[in-house]
């Protein structure tokens, strides 16, 4: 299939079946496609922490981590898109329209990179909470050892933001992070 033409509209069919074979990922809005870029040594190694310490927290649990291999769809808006780590507790549900994506996780992370750091705290984040059953959302920060936290309480949304030293509490899950162990970087000197 050829690669999606820019300003081109596309039906959401289009786009499943422009992703099936795809060798990148691609995000979905309103029916335009969006390259997105690939991801750095650093930026797997963090997403892999966290999920490797939730997937931990979480055994035995009837919660998955799904990591940016699996894409979520917000119903309300539209948006199919690849969290670098999903989780979701209960039953899983996917998107009638796309089976392959899910649409009642309780928790996203993303590991931000400079690139897309504004849109993941802006838009991006804006769509993520229509999703009626996401309670807490993660954004690392690597370069400033930042970790901030949006949490649903009711209707409102407030964040924290924690750094080195702090522990990240996601009480929706009843799991904690510690904000150095995720943020580290092995790779520098």
């Amino acid at each position: 299939m050829p690669s999606p033409t820019p300003h081109a509209r596309y039906t959401l069919g289009e786009f499943l079946r422009l992703e099936e074979f795809a060798n990148v990922k691609h995000e979905f809005l309103g029916g335009q496609i969006y390259a997105l870029a690939g991801g750095t040594p650093e930026h797997g190694a963090i997403a892999m922490r966290v999920g490797a310490s939730l997937v931990d927290q979480l055994r035995g649990r009837r919660c998955s981590v799904y990591s940016s291999d699996v894409r979520v769809r917000v119903v309300a808006t539209g948006l199919e898109t690849y969290p670098d780590l999903s989780v979701v507790c209960g039953e899983e549900r996917r998107d009638a329209e796309d089976r392959n994506a899910l649409t009642n996780p309780v928790v996203l992370v993303e590991v931000l990179s400079p690139s897309s750091a504004e849109y993941d705290r802006g838009e991006k984040l804006d769509h993520y909470k229509r999703i009626p059953e996401l309670r807490e959302v993660v954004l690392v920060s690597p370069e400033a050892s930042l970790v901030e936290v949006w949490r649903r309480r009711g209707d409102e949304w407030s964040s924290e933001a924690l750094s080195e030293g702090d522990t990240v509490e996601l009480c929706s899950i009843e799991c904690q992070l510690d904000v150095g162990d995720v943020s580290y970087d092995p790779l520098a000197p």
